[in-house]
């Protein structure tokens, strides 16, 4: 697929001049709609930022989401929403797209606060098939950005699709993404370590890395552990407190817990690796776009007019 069409694939209603903008730059979209729409931003969480000034778009016209609101000029996740004008959220039209607006957080960093650029993205999530039944996911986009972008890539280009949930730990995870089948594959490179508050509970999808010993005397991880997660990821299959700000949560299970709950149940031939005597398989790893009739992330946010 040529990079013309691939771009026009990617997004409808809101289409942006470019995916990458830097800090000093505006975020241009132009609505290719057949009725004027009015831009709502919202935080991760759905909260409705703070506008200046009319957000109403004609169609084929251009709008700056800096110029409209201020809150696109700070760090942080925020999600674009083509609004039907007259309407209100949850109504919206196209594919929302996610603007995460990033800063120097390195340690020693003179200007900590200060937006170097801003991604531009169509809101996705993701359908695991199984031969156990399909699992619907949505991505952590605000907690775990760089590790969303590499699974959602892996994803697209096939990597997961006949790959096994490798291991099996009742009470506590599935786990699966290894092109070898027994915990040592990867695809031949790291993703960072993304730690964050987000819990590990039922659903939510967390990357698999190499554990350290030290752990187990209760420090945290060393860097050389902490970023050695690739491809392999884990489905909790209940709290597993243990986890939370040592592992990356990416995403969650936000239907097709029946399915998790049924792949957890598969016999197990190992206890100690949680082999299981027939490993289930992920028969395909999509990823789509959130559309108005399709939005699990409504399951997530909390989307006031």
């Amino acid at each position: 697929m040529q990079v013309v069409s691939l771009f026009a694939a990617l997004f409808s209603v809101l289409v942006p001049a470019r995916m990458w903008v830097a800090g000093n730059q505006p975020i241009n979209l132009t609505v290719k709609s057949d009725a004027a729409v009015t831009l709502v931003l919202t935080d991760f969480s759905g909260r409705v930022m703070e506008a200046k000034g009319d957000c109403t778009v004609q169609p084929g016209a251009e709008a700056d989401v800096r110029k409209l609101y201020p809150a696109a000029s700070t760090p942080g996740t925020f999600v674009v929403w083509a609004v039907p004008k007259d309407k209100k959220l949850p109504a919206f039209v196209g594919t929302p797209l996610v603007l995460t607006v990033r800063a120097d957080k390195k340690p020693g960093s003179p200007n900590p606060n200060e937006v170097q650029v801003t991604r531009v993205e169509p809101l996705r999530y993701g359908v695991i098939t199984t031969d156990k039944g399909a699992m619907t996911c949505v991505f952590y986009y605000d907690v775990a950005p760089n590790t969303t972008s590499t699974i959602q890539t892996l994803a697209e280009q096939g990597y997961y699709d006949g790959l096994l949930f490798h291991r099996i730990v009742p009470g506590f995870v599935i786990q699966g993404g290894d092109p070898l089948g027994d915990g040592r594959g990867g695809p031949g490179f790291n993703t960072n370590a993304e730690f964050s508050d987000r819990k590990h509970e039922l659903g939510v999808l967390s990357m698999a890395r190499r554990g350290d010993d030290l752990e187990r005397q209760g420090f945290a991880p060393r860097a050389e552990f902490a970023n050695s997660a690739g491809s392999q990821f884990f489905v909790c299959t209940g709290v597993a407190e243990s986890l939370d700000r040592k592992y990356t949560a990416f995403g969650k299970v936000v239907a097709g817990l029946d399915v998790v709950k049924a792949i957890e149940s598969t016999p197990v031939a190992d206890k100690q690796s949680g082999k299981p005597q027939t490993a289930p398989v992920i028969q395909k790893f999509e990823i789509k776009n959130v559309t108005p009739a399709e939005n699990p992330y409504k399951l997530i946010m909390t989307l006031n007019p």
